[in-house]
């Protein structure tokens, strides 16, 4: 796959514990929650055009696609672009033509947006799967909502690419939108709500405005898809302030329009989930392209809103239990245990971080203990005690990473503490070691050098296995559960949503699976304008994770 001719560069996946990501990711997301209302550009946006959209269909009737989590690694982030962009995909006995439109949940972009990432991780791909308009004379309409990776430059790349330029275009889709946020009327009394709510900030003004303009046109007999950045029904579990704003949106400017929430869709987490209850259907479809995260960690029920949080004086909680799930519990379990051969392979730069700072720590403990003076002397000596506390400090940040949506409770401080005692007792251990070899009495710089080629090999394999051992155990406890995956960087497993809406007003989800991506491609250049340029030399598998859902009226979903 030549560049040039691609017209981007096909980037690897993500390494997600890279020490310098480590920090950049960390710095970004705390500016973002200290000053995100400093950088927040929406109430910028009330100057650009607020239409509503409409998206009439063929005969009443629409095709809607839906992804997120996508700009990351090439091969899993073209092998959806590629099965989205086909004009029809059989699965299961059933024929589902390609979406009329096609909605992008948020996180379009890893790890930073900015506009070279975003040229070769997303709109890319996307083009190489999609190069012009349909040969039948259709162009699906694309639409984007941003997530927190699209958010960190203040979504000053998100809306240069999918909402600053008339009549734009990405390949064969079609830009409209001209903010981050969304209305759409749909066939068949159905609407489309997609709102911008980001790091826990509030529902700015212009947009609450801008969706009242679009409630004005929504009645009684309409069922509305709201589509959010993030799950924050579940992570309301966590802490339940979460999922305010959601409640909040549907409280004051849908709920007065006597329409019924039926759908509530979003990305974020790297797994498809769907929760049922009796008045709708709560889905998280995150697998996009960016490294699966597993759903053992997922509660079995969900109570929305919490009881906790005091917006249940004003929206009554109803419960929701867990439907489906891919990859299921077990296999997700299963795949966990994965991270002792994965860590080392996938984060080479981690790997090395640890096996320097393991390396120093043990030099500073046989320093300080072959010195003279007591005990006391010797356990204090400076190098020590900055060695001792660089590793407990990093084990106990790691196990708290900058999320606005959990709340940090007692077992994020002990697990923390735990690991870092795990890792001063392997540094003591290789002191232990390194006293009882014969090197250790060289003259300087020898030891040093011993250390770099020798010792600092092996502890950085130990010490990473030390990490592994403490993420499978924190993930019991529902700590690091995203590190632990994130550390192995499991392309498979990819999801997305494909729904149709009939002419009798039915809304059917199908939630489609593909076990394995593609990474083997070989080029076309001799196909038509509309063909994909690069196509799949292995083969690429989708399935129905579950039997199609049927939305309906106000009442429960069924299945057809």
């Amino acid at each position: 796959m030549d560049p040039h001719e691609l017209g981007f560069t096909p980037q690897r996946p993500v390494g997600w514990l890279a020490p310098l990501l480590l920090l950049n990711t960390g710095l970004r997301t705390l500016l973002a929650i200290l000053f995100g209302a400093y950088l927040d550009k929406r109430e910028l946006q009330n100057a650009l055009s607020g239409d509503v959209f409409e998206q009439p269909g063929r005969d009443g009737e629409l095709w809607l696609d839906y992804v997120s989590d996508l700009g990351d690694g090439f091969h899993a982030t073209y092998s959806i672009a590629y099965l989205l962009a086909q004009p029809r995909l059989e699965i299961g006995g059933r024929v589902l033509p390609r979406g009329d439109v096609l909605v992008m949940g948020g996180d379009q972009v890893y790890p930073v947006a900015n506009g070279d990432e975003y040229e070769n991780r997303t709109k890319g791909p996307y083009r190489a799967a999609l190069p012009e308009s349909p040969a039948d004379g259709t162009r699906p309409t694309l639409f984007a909502l941003p997530g927190n990776h699209d958010w960190y430059d203040g979504l000053t790349a998100f809306l240069r690419l999918f909402a600053r330029r008339k009549d734009g275009h990405i390949g064969g889709w079609r830009t409209q939108q001209r903010r981050s946020y969304f209305a759409v009327k749909l066939p068949s009394n159905w609407w489309l709500f997609a709102i911008d709510e980001q790091f826990g900030a509030y529902i700015d003004d212009p947009q609450l405005l801008y969706f009242e303009k679009a409630a004005a046109g929504v009645g009684p007999q309409d069922r509305i898809i709201l589509l959010a950045p993030s799950p924050t029904w579940v992570k309301a579990a966590d802490k339940p302030a979460a999922y305010d704003a959601v409640d909040y949106f549907i409280r004051t400017i849908l709920a007065p329009t006597g329409a019924h929430v039926r759908v509530l869709i979003s990305g974020d987490l790297h797994h498809y989930a769907r929760y049922s209850g009796a008045d709708r259907e709560l889905v998280t479809c995150g697998g996009g392209g960016a490294y699966l995260l597993g759903t053992q960690a997922l509660p079995d029920r969900l109570t929305v809103p919490p009881k906790e949080t005091l917006t249940r004086n004003a929206s009554p909680s109803r419960d929701y239990d867990l439907a489906a799930s891919f990859p299921d519990p077990t296999t997700s379990r299963r795949l966990g245990w994965g991270v002792f051969k994965r860590i080392t392979v996938r984060n080479p730069g981690f790997a090395t971080m640890l096996a320097i700072v393991q390396t120093l720590t043990m030099l500073a403990m046989v320093g300080a203990f072959s010195n003279g003076g007591g005990l006391v002397q010797r356990v204090f000596s400076i190098p020590l005690i900055v060695m001792l506390l660089v590793v407990t400090g990093g084990a106990v940040l790691f196990a708290q990473p900058p999320d606005a949506n959990s709340d940090k409770h007692a077992r994020h401080w002990i697990l923390g503490i735990l690991h870092g005692l795990a890792q001063i007792a392997l540094a003591a251990g290789g002191a232990w070691v390194w006293v009882q070899l014969p090197f250790r009495d060289w003259a300087w710089p020898g030891p040093l050098v011993v250390a770099a080629v020798l010792y600092a090999p092996v502890i950085g394999f130990l010490t990473t296995q030390v990490v592994a051992v403490y993420l499978v155990v924190a993930s019991q406890f529902k700590v690091n559960v995203n590190e632990l995956f994130a550390a192995q960087g499991i392309e498979d497993a990819k999801s997305f949503l494909r729904m149709h809406i009939a002419a009798d007003g039915t809304l059917t989800i199908h939630a489609i699976g593909v076990d394995k991506i593609c990474r083997k491609w070989r080029a076309d250049p001799d196909g038509p304008a509309d063909a994909p340029w690069l196509r799949p030399e292995e083969p690429l598998h989708t399935r129905l994770i579950e039997e199609p859902i049927a939305v309906t009226g106000p009442g429960t979903g069924r299945r057809p």
